[in-house]
């Protein structure tokens, strides 16, 4: 038995027959009735279509037989696909190449009239047969040979014409999802501009990207979307969208997770890039309570920082299948929205800065006048009570004159810092001017407030050899209407006080 020898350019032979997509498929009404009707016309009783592969000859349709998968080196039509003209052997067993073949002699129909016609391509090349067997040697009339090679370039048009609906099928495909990519496009860029437009209302940081994070996990048909925020150690979720059928599983992990050790979510909080998974459970870090929730799919989109808190948004689908994948207009809308997100914090923490520096005293971090004359209007036109003491620093002077001014400014320090320490918030202080200090409160005594004020001299005095002390001038916020005239009502009663110290130290001393 001699095996057939490889075609020219078989490399190229091969890659043609991989463009049809057509081995190991199912069988094909339209190939089955195209044997049939060969079998039928040439009176023999196999006919097969045969596609030559690497190393076997494999047969899409079969008359007559059950299977020809074949060995290459065994294939009477490896021989075929040498030419393009039909190939006949009348008597296979008298034939020096297949006299010792098995195909030629075992099966219940040995062949003894084989006859090849070679299935080319446009392109030229041959990459299988259609072929016929008897077994009863024969030869084929010229007519027979013709219609032999009719039926295989009826084939061939088959073969084509499938390649032809898989390209078109392929391409109507393509378009579908090039504009279902488009609209979502569309879609998600409406999405970033009401993201955008959200940041610049007037909300606090942690009321814009929750509101932002409900409208991205909307927009990428999420199940849940959440706003994590870290602050030290503590991390805390606020749901900010999810579907009405999630899973109750799922919620009740949600409410669970800042109390869980481990996971991507802390994993990933100084991450400064957004992180996609497709199939959360195979990452190494994932929570086994998460999947067994039913978390499929997760993104976690870093939003920046504010202040010493960390912002991220946890985007979740549960579903299993195609759906739970991230689209790539979904990553693209993270990438953005993430970006806007951050800015508008940066930005919001650099205003927030500055307005800070600018009502800021810069010695002592106590607010300043302007803070001051600010945070007055805004409580007198809340219409609440509230109270106001201006507070001067008595003996201050003789620090400055006998112990420098850096060890001055040093007191002035502290006496603000234990200051706004002792008193409790609302309260504010404000650096008035010099050694005055102004204090705004609400719910304090008088009593209370100068126990304060005495507590915060006590740690001034620590610094200083020279005698301190406070008078303090109190007035309510209804006492009178604008701020100048309250603080001018307030010196008064300050200056009035500061004359009983003096005329108290001259004869019995006083604490205040």
């Amino acid at each position: 038995m001699t095996a057939a020898p490889l075609p020219d350019h078989e490399y190229e032979r091969l890659l043609e027959l991989a463009r049809y997509q057509i081995l190991d498929t199912a069988p094909e009404a339209s190939f089955d009735r195209l044997t049939r009707l060969a079998a039928r016309a040439l009176r023999v009783p196999v006919a097969v279509i045969n596609f030559v592969d690497q190393d076997r000859q494999w047969g899409k349709s079969c008359v007559g037989l059950q299977d020809t998968t074949a060995s290459r080196k065994h294939s009477l039509c490896a021989w075929t696909i040498l030419g393009e003209e039909v190939l006949v052997i009348p008597d296979a067993s008298r034939d020096p190449r297949f006299r010792d073949n098995p195909m030629v002699w075992e099966g219940d129909l040995p062949i003894r009239l084989y006859a090849g016609a070679p299935l080319v391509t446009p392109r030229g090349y041959c990459i299988g047969t259609l072929c016929i067997t008897d077994t009863r040697p024969r030869d084929l009339a010229r007519e027979e040979r013709a219609t032999l090679q009719d039926f295989a370039a009826l084939v061939m048009d088959e073969l084509e014409l499938r390649r032809h609906h898989r390209e078109l099928s392929a391409q109507v495909d393509w378009q579908r999802r090039e504009l279902n990519d488009l609209q979502q496009q569309v879609a998600h860029a409406r999405v970033l501009e009401a993201v955008n437009e959200l940041l610049e209302l007037p909300l606090s940081p942690q009321e814009a990207t929750l509101a932002a994070a409900a409208l991205v996990g909307e927009a990428v048909d999420a199940d849940w979307t959440g706003l994590v925020s870290l602050r030290g150690e503590d991390l805390a979720i606020q749901v900010a969208h999810h579907r009405p059928d999630l899973s109750p599983a799922l919620l009740a992990f949600a409410e669970r997770l800042p109390h869980l050790s481990g996971g991507l979510t802390r994993l990933l909080r100084e991450s400064t890039a957004v992180t996609h998974l497709d199939d959360y459970a195979a990452h190494p870090a994932a929570l086994p309570e998460a999947v067994a929730a039913g978390l499929r799919a997760a993104a976690w989109v870093p939003l920046g920082q504010f202040g010493e808190t960390t912002f991220m948004l946890v985007v979740v689908r549960a579903e299993r299948g195609p759906r739970a994948a991230w689209r790539r207009t979904d990553r693209a809308l993270f990438d953005a929205a993430g970006r806007s997100v951050r800015a508008a914090l940066t930005r919001r923490t650099l205003l927030d800065d500055q307005g800070r520096a600018a009502r800021q005293d810069p010695l002592t971090g106590a607010g300043n006048r302007l803070a001051l004359e600010e945070a007055l209007a805004s409580r007198q036109g809340a219409g609440g009570t509230f109270g106001l003491a201006l507070i001067d620093l008595d003996g201050f002077k003789g620090v400055n004159d006998r112990e420098g001014h850096a060890q001055g400014d040093q007191v002035l320090r502290v006496f603000a810092a234990a200051l706004r320490g002792e008193l409790p918030p609302p309260a504010e202080v404000y650096r008035y001017g010099g050694d005055e200090f102004v204090v705004l409160f609400a719910d304090l005594s008088e009593d209370e407030l100068l126990e304060h004020v005495d507590i915060a001299v006590l740690a001034a005095r620590q610094l200083t050899t020279q005698p301190l002390g406070a008078s303090v001038g109190l007035v309510g916020g209804a006492e009178a209407q604008g701020g100048a005239a309250l603080l001018s009502l307030a010196d008064e009663r300050m200056y009035r006080a500061k004359r009983r110290r003096q005329r108290a130290r001259q004869g019995q001393p006083s604490a205040r």
